[in-house]
């Protein structure tokens, strides 16, 4: 069975629900005011960051090089005082470099040599891996216990990662020089593949009249780790009524060849969404439904993370890139051909 993180968290009663959605809407307007104070622009970009954590999510972020990706993410932790590890990933990065590895460390009172373990970067609430694709898929690897069963196995020895743990990773686009395509088991992991993109010419101005003056913004500390996971155990309880996630289940099984499948799918796809994929869209659709201040998800929430759930899990074939169709192309037309439920919009 295909799973998503699920990882333990404090039951809601229903008497805190009304409760905890005012402050969890509170706590959103808090983050949002705290990083505009750093980061300009990119406000789709900044809401499924935050989705991903309100569902303990991890995200994937990809974009040329000095777009913010970096800092967007530490000044994510640093609003949710989470504690905050980042790996810069590089060719030479080993496993034991991101998971820690053990010591032959001496006694000095008795003579005797013990092994102790160090732990390494990924024991943190946090973790940025920086430039993710420029390491090779073994060092890769190295994350994909702690991604999906939030431990970290090291010499036969199985270590629980403490709540909240997610992993953020920024990437550039595979064309760009010394990068690694990441294994389609490790994309899997993902919540998300947020695209991050240039900024406007105004916004660009804005960036470079803040970073060059003699002022600098201070993030401050507006929401706790506990907070965090009492939203993350309420988004849960957020309902989707069958239709939603029919509509989910069809537009993933729609990325899939095959017999039956709609013919631009048998044309440009090898490769189509795992069942991860509806699973996504539907726990994300819980968050946004929240962030959007409404009480159930709607098809619209669906719609909305089609893109960032689906592109990193639809894999286009050599017909698609001689015509230059993306996957994003192959998302909006499937959004499109396949059909919406009559209710829930």
């Amino acid at each position: 069975m295909s799973g998503t993180p699920n990882p333990t968290l404090t039951p809601v009663r229903d008497e805190q629900v009304p409760e905890l959605i005012e402050k969890m809407l509170s706590s959103q307007e808090r983050v949002l005011e705290e990083l505009h104070k750093v980061i300009v622009g990119q406000e789709a970009v900044i809401e499924e960051v935050l989705i991903s954590l309100f569902v303990a999510g991890n995200s994937l972020i990809t974009g040329y090089p000095g777009l913010a990706k970096t800092l967007l993410i530490s000044c994510v932790s640093e609003c949710l005082g989470m504690t905050f590890n980042r790996i810069q990933f590089t060719p030479d990065l080993m496993p034991a470099d991101i998971t820690g590895t053990e010591i032959i460390e001496e006694d000095k009172s008795t003579g005797k040599r013990q092994l102790r373990f160090v732990p390494g970067p990924i024991f943190a609430n946090l973790v940025l891996a920086d430039e993710i694709n420029r390491t090779p898929p073994k060092t890769q690897a190295a994350l994909l216990e702690a991604m999906q069963e939030r431990r970290v196995t090291v010499s036969g020895r199985t270590m629980t990662l403490d709540p909240p743990f997610m992993v953020m990773a920024t990437q550039n686009p595979i064309e760009l020089e010394g990068t690694y395509p990441l294994p389609e088991a490790q994309l899997d992991r993902f919540m998300f593949n947020i695209m991050i993109d240039y900024l406007s010419e105004d916004d660009e101005i804005m960036v470079v009249d803040r970073t060059t003056g003699a002022e600098s913004a201070q993030i401050t500390r507006v929401m706790s780790s506990e907070e965090l996971l009492q939203y993350q155990s309420l988004v849960r309880r957020i309902p989707a009524s069958e239709e939603v996630t029919r509509y989910a289940v069809r537009l993933t099984r729609a990325t899939r060849p095959g017999t039956g499948a709609l013919g631009f799918i048998n044309d440009w796809v090898s490769y189509g969404a795992s069942l991860r994929a509806a699973q996504y869209m539907i726990l994300g659709g819980r968050a946004r439904a929240i962030l959007k201040g409404r009480y159930n998800v709607s098809v619209s929430d669906i719609v909305a993370l089609a893109k960032p759930v689906m592109r990193h899990r639809v894999l286009t074939n050599f017909h698609a890139e001689s015509e230059r169709v993306t996957t994003d192309d192959i998302i909006e037309r499937l959004v499109e051909e396949v059909a919406r439920p009559s209710s829930g919009l």
